[in-house]
């Protein structure tokens, strides 16, 4: 250690008292210690920071500083009253927790939702937002929905069917979804969705306290003769749906479909609620129009996310509506946070308008689809038994069906202990799954480690039960 530096100086002399006192001690003032080591007040005061940081000292407003308490001598506090004041937990709190926590160190993260860092278009976005931040003007309290010109840059990318005063900016697309089915359904009211389907879309739907039923997919989107007859069965007058490579199972709503679903949605008097997270992540082909470019009624609630296709610290989205359906989305969006931050706005405005993003999206293309063939080649190579399987045209993921009898949950665990971590199908679902899955994202790991990911994945599933 420097001895010369004054802070390390203070901080060397505040340890040594802390090991010959008594806890509770009072330590020397900042006064003392500025005049005893010659060091400015700024700088004691970030030496005492630094040990609060590491609980060898306590600052007592007013009072002074202190010897802290041994972590292990400090009586625990008896919480027990909060399980009783709190009742019991909403469902899926777990799962998203799951969903969103970091993976350990030295696992390769086959579950993630969002794209790895180096396909992040972050010096871009940084330097977008230090333009931003410098304009006074991005600061100032701006329009309550939005500003005008980001919402009409959305308006534009949902294909025409809505205008800019149809659209409310949102911090994120699970605000937006959680606004959404807040604002036009009340709780009991039931919430149709695809089986399976976006495990943020049951949670938030459940914290709502709407009844979830699930309606059957397969590899043309959501049947929309079931679909008619759920609406039928349970009057429902909210549909969640992700047309567009959807999470998880990947499918896109085919052309043969689109029409037969928006039909037996208007059939129903009801509210189509699209999810247009993927609108950047198609990877094979072009990508058919949103639903809502065609939607002269208003059934289809429109949204847009810029999260997964670019980095999830922009937490920018935008939904919107038709007629009374949007007033509503914007009186809740006032409801929950006012607005979105104007730097931020700003600089999502720049970056979509510039260049950069046309740039970022056909990199995205290329490195998505080499990097979901890795995957694909890793499995046929390891895991040949579940190989073969459909292969979606965008997205971010892979669903995977096990073999009859394969506890999904279990093998996730297996996995995780092998250093790859997947995420298990049974959360995704609203009812019993018909059986079991992985979702494998090729999104969040590099290419040269797929085939690693794999082989401990096989490792896992070949495990004696």
């Amino acid at each position: 250690m420097n001895y010369g530096n004054a802070a390390e100086r203070v901080i060397q002399d505040l340890r040594h008292l802390v090991t010959v006192a008594a806890p509770g001690s009072r330590l020397p003032s900042v006064r003392e210690l500025t005049a005893r080591h010659q060091a400015s007040p700024v700088t004691v005061a970030q030496a005492i920071r630094q040990l609060v940081a590491e609980g060898l000292v306590e600052a007592r407003s007013g009072r002074g500083t202190f010897v802290a308490e041994p972590a292990q001598r400090r009586a625990a506090p008896d919480l027990s009253w909060q399980t009783v004041a709190l009742g019991p937990s909403r469902p899926g709190e777990a799962e998203m927790q799951a969903l969103l926590a970091l993976p350990p160190a030295g696992a390769i993260p086959l579950s993630g939702g969002y794209l790895d860092a180096d396909l992040q278009p972050t010096a871009a976005l940084g330097a977008a937002l230090t333009r931003a931040a410098r304009q006074p003007a991005s600061w100032q309290r701006g329009p309550a929905q939005g500003r005008e010109d980001l919402r009409a840059w959305f308006a534009r990318e949902a294909g025409g069917g809505l205008r800019a005063d149809d659209m409310v900016i949102c911090p994120g697309g699970q605000a937006a979804l959680s606004t959404a089915l807040r604002a036009l359904g009340t709780p009991g009211d039931t919430l149709l969705v695809e089986s399976p389907t976006y495990l943020g879309a049951l949670a938030t739907a459940r914290a709502a306290g709407l009844r979830v039923v699930p309606v059957p997919v397969d590899v043309d989107g959501v049947r929309p003769d079931q679909l008619a007859a759920a609406f039928a069965r349970t009057g429902a007058r909210l549909f969640y749906c992700q047309p567009l490579h959807a999470n998880p199972h990947g499918a896109t709503l085919a052309a043969h479909r689109r029409t037969r679903v928006v039909e037996a949605v208007r059939d129903a008097g009801a509210f189509l609620i699209e999810d247009d997270y993927a609108r950047d992540l198609t990877i094979d082909g072009e990508s058919p129009p949103p639903l809502a470019a065609d939607d002269p009624d208003g059934h289809v609630v429109h949204l847009r996310s810029l999260t997964k296709s670019t980095a999830p610290g922009l937490r920018v989205a935008a939904i919107g509506a038709r007629g009374p359906a949007g007033a509503r989305l914007r009186t809740a969006r006032l409801r929950d946070d006012l607005f979105v931050a104007g730097p931020l706005q700003q600089a999502t405005l720049e970056f979509v308008s510039a260049p950069a993003w046309a740039r970022h999206r056909r990199m995205l293309r290329t490195a998505l689809r080499t990097r979901r063939e890795a995957l694909l080649t890793a499995l046929r190579r390891h895991l040949p038994e579940l190989a073969g399987q459909p292969v979606p045209r965008g997205g971010m993921h892979l669903w995977i069906r096990l073999p009859e009898g394969t506890d999904d949950v279990a093998l996730a665990a297996a996995a995780a202990a092998e250093g790859v971590l997947v995420f298990p199908g049974r959360p995704w679902y609203a009812a019993e799954p018909p059986a079991a899955h992985l979702r494998l994202s090729y999104a969040a790991a590099p290419a040269e480690l797929m085939d690693e990911a794999v082989r401990r994945l096989a490792r896992a599933f070949r495990r004696p039960s």
